[in-house]
């Protein structure tokens, strides 16, 4: 047998080790990035496939459940009056809304559609925003004021008017998260509008990074306030320094209180939730926009929630207070 020489042997090592490196590497990481909901979404994920077309099947099954601008959608045909089939992507949104409206004492409830509506922020036109107006929508609104009777959505008036906005695009993280990891994928990184699902590792083999912005008004991609490094749990804020306008001189922000009608006047600026699944940590973060910096702390303490405030303090300075537990996702 003919005798290997060094530099032969050499090679033949330096292929296998560099063989071996690639196979316990896995697939290359892939993004897929678009638009949905009327935002925008970046998924990143590892998989020797790549997985466009299921991707956006997913969304778009989410969209004809829950998108109020779909016309054609489950939830707009409940809006409507409509005798129509309910999913269960439907279903499980509106269990979820329920159960976080509870424990909420109603600081976050789909049916503020109208008021969503009345305020300009919604997908309807706006109405007059005096207080006889309000009086009369406040009849139409209230989680309690809905129910499930096993075929169909019940309300007490027809009126009433559902608006998932502030758990869907949570929701949607969750249910591509889920075919991800059907398909095998065992690292990845979902979001959409600021909500996000994330699992296992990044391309270096490191959690994943997800910057809070600053909550300055007018800019989208502005300095980051906290970097938070997350594996396996799901994350969600809300803020009101991007979604507002002006009436009569005066600032309104989008955030509506379903309880008062009136937009929130407080000084927390940015919510931020992290949960195991992303349809909590969106619907909690709307809800702590609503109640405030001092009541929605307490929630957290009361109920184990991860969050992080962004407020303004007495002198008009961004302030910052936080969970207990969020330390855990620092490094």
């Amino acid at each position: 047998m003919k005798k290997l020489k060094i530099w032969q042997i050499l090679f033949l090592l330096l292929l296998v080790a560099a063989t071996a490196r690639i196979l316990t590497k896995g697939p290359s990481f892939q993004n897929k990035s678009g638009k949905i909901f009327g935002t925008y979404y970046n998924i990143t994920y590892q998989h020797a496939e790549e997985l466009t077309q299921h991707i956006e099947s997913v969304l778009q099954a989410v969209d004809n459940s829950l998108s109020t601008f779909n016309k054609k959608s489950i939830i707009t045909a409940v809006n409507e009056n409509r005798d129509t089939p309910l999913d269960s992507m439907f279903l499980r949104v509106f269990v979820i809304s329920q159960h976080i409206s509870q424990l909420t004492d109603g600081a976050f409830d789909i049916t503020v559609a109208p008021l969503v509506n009345a305020w300009g922020f919604g997908y309807k036109n706006g109405l007059p925003t005096d207080s006889a107006t309000i009086r009369q929508l406040l009849q139409y609104t209230g989680y309690n004021k809905l129910s499930y009777d096993g075929e169909k959505i019940v309300k007490q008036h027809p009126e009433t008017q559902l608006d998932c906005s502030a758990v869907a695009k949570g929701y949607a993280c969750d249910q591509v998260a889920r075919m991800l990891e059907r398909k095998g994928c065992r690292n990845f990184m979902v979001e959409i509008g600021g909500e996000i699902v994330t699992k296992g590792t990044n391309n270096k083999g490191n959690e994943w990074v997800i910057g809070i912005n600053k909550p300055i008004e007018g800019i989208a991609n502005g300095e980051l306030q906290e970097r938070l490094h997350l594996s396996g749990k799901s994350m969600a804020t809300s803020g009101n320094y991007r979604n507002y306008r002006y009436e009569n001189g005066k600032k309104v922000s989008h955030t509506i209180d379903p309880r008062t009608g009136y937009p929130v006047e407080h000084s927390l600026l940015s919510a931020t939730v992290i949960a195991d699944d992303c349809a909590t940590a969106d619907a909690l973060a709307t809800a702590f926009m609503v109640m405030g910096v001092d009541k929605a702390m307490q929630f957290c303490n009361n109920n184990c929630v991860d969050a992080f405030f962004i407020y303004s303090d007495s002198t008009g300075n961004l302030t910052t207070c936080e969970s207990q537990g969020l330390g855990n996702y620092r490094r």
